[in-house]
């Protein structure tokens, strides 16, 4: 398979599954699969991913070696809580990572992050006061970290993580665990070959 081509991102990327993503001038936009989502419950007792794996589409492919940056401005028409738009980091069904940008139980847009080591983690970000909001993943050898923007130019530091596992893919995810669909538009797409001088720098 040849694969779908994003602008800003040199190697190819592949469907989870047949699904109508488009691609725009400068990036890729979709809408979700009704209540999908992907996550395994930290008690391992539920969540969808646990009953059914993962069922949320994605779009993604491996990088080349080396470190990275991988920024995307993201959108989302939220509807239902935790509806997301999401950076993915992806190994296997057991091992990987997202930053989301999601709507919360209260009705607020915000960065949120996730990791999954067998288990999945929850861990909320920032507020956001508008409906879209810059994403960013970063490696450095085999450190991974989390930043976000609300201006595409000063990033706050979400986390940093080691997945324990090598060669992951990476690329987009959209999610509506609650809802029927989630449209989500993923802009402004840019992989920089740049190894951050520190996993916590916001510049």
């Amino acid at each position: 398979m040849t694969g779908t081509r994003v602008p800003g991102v040199p190697f190819a990327l592949q469907e989870s599954e047949p699904w109508p993503w488009r691609t725009t001038p400068t990036g890729v936009e979709v809408s979700a699969k009704p209540c999908s989502d992907l996550f395994v419950d930290p008690s391992g007792q539920g969540g969808i991913a646990a009953q059914s794996l993962m069922n949320a589409v994605t779009l993604l492919g491996t990088p080349p070696a080396g470190d990275f940056t991988l920024t995307a401005r993201v959108q989302v028409q939220f509807t239902q809580t935790f509806d997301a738009g999401v950076l993915l980091i992806w190994a296997d069904e057991r091992h990987w990572a997202k930053l989301c940008f999601e709507y919360s139980p209260q009705g607020e847009a915000m960065v949120v992050s996730v990791v999954t080591r067998e288990l999945s983690d929850d861990a909320n970000g920032f507020l956001v006061p508008a409906d879209r909001v810059w994403l960013r993943i970063a490696r450095i050898d085999d450190v991974w970290a989390f930043h976000a923007s609300t201006d595409g130019k000063v990033f706050s530091f979400i986390r940093a993580f080691n997945l324990g596992v090598s060669a992951p893919q990476i690329g987009f995810e959209a999610q509506s665990p609650n809802g029927q669909e989630c449209d989500v538009r993923f802009s402004d797409v840019a992989f920089t070959a740049t190894r951050l001088g520190d996993l916590r720098d916001g510049s």
